[in-house]
């Protein structure tokens, strides 16, 4: 019979493997951002992210790492979303993510579906055509997603029949004036990610740059058999978010759940069984870690899409009554950690040099939280440019 664990097992565990039971040392950052990948959506996410598990992160830190010394990499991951992951890590975010099958690559990237209808070709044929004309218009250049996408589907177009060209460049659902094929172009960019041929450059303005990875890195990204690197994908996982299901795993990576048997597999031989809301699963290694994790204290304000709060068992962390008040559609606010529990919401708010973060509480919070969320607002203001920050607390 499998062991049943409690909640406040789970949670302290949890909080444990993403770095929120204590901070790292400021040179535990590649370790921070390769646990489960650092979404960066909306930008500025990551660097508050990994300013809630390390110490001492500046915004000078982590832009070096990414731009100078090249360890922190960032491209399109699970999701599809823009993470932050070392480029030591690099295959495991890449091949370990790509879903093996035409199938699982259509539920990956949805939308796509109707435009490769019309045109009569497969996605895995659409990325073979992205692929090839690429590194043409890439190298040497960094072109953000609508530059880059416009000069691919020119070229794409010249090299088709010329019925099918004629579908390729019509008006396409996508956006005004975009070309169909130009839209089939951005979706196949994605796949080319976890290929290991573009990632992103920091970015420029409001522009997120794509630059060709062997060229941005100096070398190409290490291949490594695809099974390998999808099992160490569901190890990092369960790491963070063990006890999970199948169905939450590929909620999590962005795949189907019928299409887990590539990641699962490899891996069914380290898993074990447990009770936890019905059979979950945890890595044996971990069965001792997750009965004796400390519960943590203090404070943290996590943004948007923290990797904590990106659980699909959310009725584990927060009572459901709150669900819709974290997870919004648009306009995801940030969430209050205090002593293990997320205890309410913040949204930051900056008039010139000033930030003025609003703390919306989901019950009481005592003095002594209050105070520690306003030392901690003091260490996210310079993240978010701001010199001088205000907290204000508002019961909901």
């Amino acid at each position: 019979m499998a062991d049943t664990v409690s909640r406040g097992d789970v949670i302290a565990f949890r909080l444990g493997a993403h770095h929120l039971t204590e901070r790292s040392s400021a040179g535990g950052l590649l370790d921070a951002a390769g646990r489960c990948g650092v979404q960066n959506s909306p930008p500025g996410s990551a660097l508050l992210a990994l300013h809630a598990r390390v110490r001492d992160v500046t915004q000078q830190r982590v832009a070096d790492a990414v731009a100078e010394e090249k360890s922190l990499l960032q491209s399109w991951c699970m999701r599809g979303s823009p993470f932050y992951f070392p480029a030591s890590d690099a295959p495991v975010f890449t091949t370990g993510v790509l879903p093996p099958t035409e199938e699982a690559l259509r539920h990956f990237i949805p939308g796509v579906e109707p435009a490769l209808e019309k045109l009569g070709i497969s996605l895995i044929e659409a990325v073979e055509l992205t692929g090839a004309e690429i590194g043409g218009v890439l190298s040497g250049r960094r072109l953000a997603i609508n530059e880059l996408g416009a000069e691919v589907a020119e070229r794409i177009a010249r090299t088709l029949p010329k019925r099918r060209r004629g579908i390729w460049e019509e008006e396409g659902p996508y956006a005004p004036g975009q070309p169909l094929g130009e839209g089939v172009v951005h979706f196949c960019i994605r796949i080319l990610s976890l290929q290991r041929v573009v990632c992103f450059a920091p970015r420029a303005g409001n522009k997120a740059p794509f630059v060709l990875v062997d060229e941005w890195l100096g070398q190409p990204i290490p291949h490594i058999d695809p099974d390998l690197a999808r099992a160490e994908l569901l190890r990092r996982y369960l790491r963070c978010y063990g006890p999970s299901t199948r169905g939450h795993f590929a909620a999590w990576a962005g795949i189907h759940a019928r299409d887990t048997d590539p990641w699962w597999s490899p891996v069914e031989d380290e898993l074990t069984q447990v009770e936890f809301g019905g059979t979950s699963w945890i890595l044996a290694e971990d069965l001792d870690a997750l009965r004796t994790a400390p519960m943590p204290k203090g404070v943290r304000l996590l943004p948007p899409r923290d990797p904590y709060t990106q659980m699909r068992d959310r009725e584990t962390i927060v009572d459901h009554r709150y669900h819709r008040d974290i997870w919004k559609t648009v306009g995801e606010p940030g969430t209050v950690l205090t002593g293990g529990r997320i205890t309410g919401t913040w949204r930051p708010r900056k008039s010139g040099r000033k930030l003025t973060i609003t703390v919306t509480a989901f019950g009481r919070l005592p003095e002594r939280d209050r105070k520690l969320l306003r030392n901690e607002a003091e260490q996210v203001a310079p993240l978010r440019g701001a010199s001088s920050v205000d907290v204000e607390f508002d019961s909901g």
